[in-house]
């Protein structure tokens, strides 16, 4: 059997095959291989402003969202939900720790 290709491959997903409208891998849940939650400081590339990012939280994007609006209001910044990471901005990394361990999640603190 011959394959055929598509010259609109950007708008089918590359796994379930379907069109980006319709995919259903992208509301799967990935689930985190090693059961800790990664807290990494960054401040390259956002004119030296730090942000918290929050990594191997296993949760679908409405209870992700959710997390991300109780993780601002308790640490008073704002932030956002990119892919599976949570961002919040700002050096909070102890207030976040604090949070996500009494939430029941292992936490690590990593990088700089």
């Amino acid at each position: 059997m011959a394959r055929v290709y598509s010259t609109d491959q950007g708008k089918h997903c590359l796994k379930c095959h379907q069109p980006l409208t319709k995919c259903i891998c992208r509301t799967e849940v990935t689930p985190n291989t090693d059961g800790i939650v990664r807290l990494q400081r960054q401040n390259k590339g956002r004119s030296g402003k730090p942000v918290v990012i929050i990594s191997g939280l296993s949760l679908p994007p409405s209870e992700l969202k959710q997390l991300a609006k109780q993780l601002k209001s308790k640490c008073g910044v704002g932030g956002s939900v990119e892919g599976s990471n949570l961002l919040i901005q700002g050096d909070k990394r102890d207030v976040l720790k604090r949070e996500l361990e009494q939430l029941g999640y292992t936490v690590k603190l990593v990088g700089g």
